[in-house]
């Protein structure tokens, strides 16, 4: 007992009647605060802790003490609680709870917006570390009232405003409370996001934007404490000062929280990300960030397909997403990925109890569910004292009949810090069941049933259906029946005891009837030993769309016999030999090979070549542009890496086998490229190329002066081609002093963006640069002659045939359409000659597509050079292999059929310039990417699998289950100067 006193005086819980410093003016002063007792009930300590025939008891809204047979001291308050069960309240650990949504104040009539508006803040009003929700709160009682049935004690809300959005508040749903009493802390966590404020700031328009944006914040902060920046910056400040709160990160899907877990690995940052239910997709990815997620339960509806030509709009993703989601919270305990759930994203609070049944059902075991909704969100929020009831806590709990996931289980009470807030009588009746119900001399058929804590019945008589109005409330039942507009009203108040319920009423005149019902006996029925039969899941492919892997490629030992090879190598063509891949690599080359540990593949009649190289691509992207500067060398399109991208396996089933996703030309300076192997299933990590070579995407012409955006939002510097060159000294100038600075040993202000710029400088990053009139060209060519260095490519550069000698000279390569013009203003000097005069100028010419879907026909592409110019078969071949592999300095390792080179090669059905060609195998590394003969097999699979999808569907919505309009979601495709 001095123990159990000793740790109450710790905890404060035992005052010894401490002075109260509030005087009292109004008769004889009480202690209103007594001791309670809840005894005989099913004790959760912790969803681990449990026992049973417990006794919780509390005081002054703290658990003063919990186990079996405690000390009740004299003057309690005791409840008998026997057949019922005691958890602790859950808490949302992810909530806009009493926040006022922010207003859009950008006006897309008006000019943008470059600068920021506040004064004494960072240089971009989206980042705002300093907004506190505390200062927004205002406590909305009714939507407390909503949260509290549903067994919620404490929220942690915020403002979801901006990349940084700033600290939250942690408050306790007590609507009988006081402000002061309900915040549990004033600085609850720091919040992130890739989403913009309502500010009308242009920068950053991209996910990319954002995350440079982020990075560059934490460098300036870093900057700002160490004392460098004189001037105060109240938004840094507070960025330092949250650095030790909770860091939760709302990403949304698994491909941005991937995002943001490289972005905290960088700084040393472990953040709590606010995932998107699809982390079963990557599930591997995801363990490896080691981070705590709060995961939405906001399932998707089964689709209506009823109708069969609506749902061909149904894509197969969205089809086994609605299948898969229900796992996701199993498949995360599976991995012991710790998890948190939340309201969050769910369109209707009666839909919880339904989607956590549903995650159970799915694999979730129910400890677990109970975790993730209040021991898990404690220790995010680093509060011991919420989410459990050991000795100290919030007396914050749920008193319910039982299990508190059964289906058939009542709330009764949510106490908030030791207040009783009542969901359903505790004394409530069981009345559902099956009635005979007699109204004079009218019998009926009532079903009493309760769906989500509301009782409602169904009335028929002769097996019609009988409009009803019912409800039960405080042991009364109300009932309304509309029989043939003939209206009776009853009530009756049901006892404990009573199989018969009976009462008075009124009919449609107004004179007194007489009613009964009668509750039939349920006839004992043996209970099944047989466990339920689990819900089907199908299964997730990398990635989980049509023609995904279910297991991802591994390297081979390959032998390709008696084929002709292509070698892009001298033009030098093999006839009827063989190929052997080893380790990825091509191991040996020539006739009659062997191998016992070989896959043969039969090459006879057949063309091997090395796989086609899209030195210009914008597929695989989740963003190409950031516009919001003329400048965006801070961000890469390597952060925006999307691998779920179907023109990936386009483009291998047309043998393309690398590509540079380039940054768009909004701007002059544009972000870093991209280089990837089109691994289809690979993570974005594993489609990058290791140590590559480091590009930067320039562009010249009509985009970057903004000359096609239309009426607005054409105010940004540069808008005329001059400028456009003045941008391009300037930016070169300031790198130059920032790399001296760099350099000097001094300490200097890490600049994300210069880094880039200098690199340059230094020809440690080439510059691929979209370009179309000649005089352009040439002006950059000078400049860069006049800060030491080369452009590497000029890309589209359709009127290179113009300057070709000038190119040559300078030694820039050429990256071209085969025979495109005419789309535009600065294109109509453009002809389809253009590829092979550069290259008879001597210059290294490479055919790409910026589109994706000219990337897949590349091969034809190439071709068209013998028709305009007369390449020889070689020499069209070479501009798509090997000529963009050097332009890419990729040309040691990919490009060409030589031993001791990547083995990334296609077997083509025909002679590969030719229109009737088919790639029949892609292999990459000596992986075998794609085949035809699988590609086959797979689409009949797909077909099964789409009809068994929709016939669950159409189950579910016979058995009437709410259903959505299919609808088909149109992918947007990247080009150039996609905004």
């Amino acid at each position: 007992m001095k123990k159990l006193l000793t740790l109450l005086l710790f905890f404060g819980l035992v005052k010894a009647r401490s002075q109260e410093y509030f005087p009292i003016n109004s008769g004889v002063k009480t202690y209103k605060d007594k001791s309670i007792a809840f005894k005989n009930a099913r004790i959760f300590i912790t969803p681990k802790r449990i026992i049973n025939n417990g006794t919780l008891l509390i005081k002054e809204g703290k658990v003063v003490n919990v186990g079996k047979n405690i000390a009740i001291p004299k003057g309690t308050h005791v409840i008998d609680l026997k057949n019922k069960s005691i958890y602790p309240s859950f808490i949302d650990v992810y909530s806009e709870f009493g926040i006022k949504k922010p207003k859009q104040s950008f006006n897309f009539r008006e000019n943008p917006q470059y600068d920021a508006t506040r004064k004494d803040y960072y240089w971009n009003d989206h980042i705002r570390p300093d907004i506190n929700a505390f200062d927004e709160f205002v406590f909305d009682k009714k939507e407390a009232s909503k949260l509290l049935k549903q067994g919620f004690g404490v929220v942690n809300t915020h403002v979801d405003d901006g990349i940084m959005q700033g600290s939250g508040v942690l408050v306790t749903l007590n609507t009988k409370s006081t402000k002061a009493h309900r915040i549990l802390s004033k600085r609850s966590g720091n919040y992130l996001s890739f989403s913009k404020s309502k500010s009308k700031q242009v920068y950053p328009t991209s996910k990319m934007g954002a995350m440079a944006l982020i990075r560059q914040a934490y460098l300036d902060a870093q900057w700002y404490e160490e004392g460098h920046i004189q001037t105060t910056d109240l938004a840094l400040e507070a960025l330092n000062n949250n650095r030790n709160l909770t860091q939760i990160f709302k990403a949304g899907d698994y491909l941005n929280s991937l995002r943001a877990d490289k972005i905290g690995d960088e700084f040393g940052i472990q953040y709590v990300i606010l995932g998107g239910g699809d982390e079963y997709e990557r599930i591997k990815d995801i363990k490896k960030s080691n981070a705590t997620f709060i995961i939405p339960l906001n399932y998707r509806k089964p689709y209506d397909v009823t109708d069969i030509e609506l749902t061909k709009k149904i894509s197969l993703r969205d089809l086994r997403k609605w299948n898969q989601e229900p796992s996701n919270p199993g498949v995360l305990q599976k991995n012991n990925i710790q998890f948190a759930t939340t309201l969050y994203k769910l369109k209707s609070l009666d839909d919880f109890y339904l989607n956590i049944r549903k995650a159970i059902n799915f694999g979730l075991d129910k400890t677990v569910a109970l975790e993730s909704l209040t021991t898990i969100p404690s220790q995010i929020l680093k509060n011991p004292y919420i989410g459990n009831l050991n000795i100290g806590s919030h007396a914050n709990f749920i008193i319910c009949s039982g299990d508190l996931f059964d289906k058939k289980t009542t709330l009764y009470e949510n106490w908030i810090q030791g207040t009783k807030h009542i969901i359903n009588p505790m004394n409530s009746i069981d009345i559902i069941g099956e009635y005979t119900l007699t109204i004079d001399d009218k019998e009926y058929k009532m079903h009493i049933s309760q769906k989500e804590g509301k009782y409602q019945a169904s009335i028929k008589r002769e097996n019609q259906k009988i409009k009803a109005n019912f409800s039960f409330k405080n042991n009364w039942i109300q009932l309304t029946i509309n029989d043939k507009n003939s209206f009776s009203r009853i009530t009756a108040k049901v006892s404990n005891t009573s199989s018969k319920l009976e009462g008075s009423g009124i009919d449609h005149n107004g004179n007194q009837i007489n009613w009964q019902a009668i509750k039939q006996k349920k006839e004992k029925t043996k209970k099944s030993t047989e466990n339920k039969k689990a819900p089907e899941v199908f299964p997730s492919s990398y990635p989980n769309v049509g023609f995904g892997n279910y297991t991802i490629p591994k390297q081979e030992t390959i032998l390709i016999i008696n084929t002709t090879i292509w070698t892009s190598e001298n033009n030098k063509v093999l006839k009827n030999s063989d190929l052997l891949i080893s380790d990825g690599k091509i191991s040996k080359l020539g006739k009659n090979l062997s191998s016992t540990k070989a896959k043969i593949i039969d090459g006879t009649n057949k063309y091997l070549t090395a796989g086609i190289i899209d030195e210009h691509s914008h597929i695989a992207a989740s963003a190409i542009n950031e516009a919001g500067h003329n400048s965006s060398a801070e961000v890469t399109i390597e952060d925006v890496i999307n691998p779920d991208d179907i023109n990936i396996y386009r483009n291998i089933a047309g043998g393309v086998t690398s590509i540079q996703i380039l940054h768009g030309s909004a701007n002059p300076i544009g972000g870093r490229s991209a280089i990837i192997k089109l691994k289809w299933g690979e993570s974005a990590d594993k489609l990058l190329y290791k140590n590559s070579p480091k590009f930067i995407k320039f562009a010249l012409g009509e985009n970057v002066k903004q000359s096609n955006w239309g009426d607005h939002n054409t105010s940004r510097f540069p808008q005329t081609r001059m400028g456009v060159e003045q941008v391009y000294i300037d930016y070169f100038q300031r790198a130059k002093e920032y790399d001296n600075a760099k350099k000097s040993g001094k300490p200097y202000r890490k600049d994300i963006e210069l880094e880039a710029l200098a690199e340059i400088l230094n020809k440690q990053r080439f510059i691929s640069c979209h370009s179309y009139v000649q005089s352009e060209i040439n002006m950059l060519m000078k400049v860069a002659e006049k800060f030491n260095f080369n452009i590497n490519t000029f890309t589209h550069i359709l009127e290179g045939y113009k300057i070709a000698d000038k190119m040559k000279e300078h030694g820039v390569g050429g990256s071209t359409f085969s025979d495109w013009w005419a789309y535009k203003y600065e294109v109509n000097d453009a002809i389809p000659y253009n590829a092979a005069i550069m290259h008879n100028q001597g210059i290294t010419v490479a055919i790409n597509s910026d589109d994706p879907e000219m990337s897949r026909r590349l091969n034809q592409e190439a071709a068209k050079t013998m028709k305009y110019g007369n390449l020889s078969e070689q020499e069209a071949w070479n501009t798509i292999t090997i000529n963009p592999a050097k332009l890419l300095h990729l040309d040691k390792r990919t490009g060409s059929i030589k031993v001791g080179k990547d083995a990334d090669v296609v077997l083509w059905s025909d002679n590969p310039l030719s229109i009737f060609a088919k790639v029949e195998k892609t292999i990459i590394e000596g992986a075998i990417f794609f085949d035809i003969q699988k590609d086959r097999l797979k689409r009949e699979e797909l077909k099964e699998e789409r009809t068994k999808l929709i016939n669950l569907m159409l189950q579910e919505k016979i058995k009437g289950s709410p259903t959505q309009n299919p609808s088909k979601k149109i992918k947007k495709l990247f080009h150039c100067d996609t905004q």
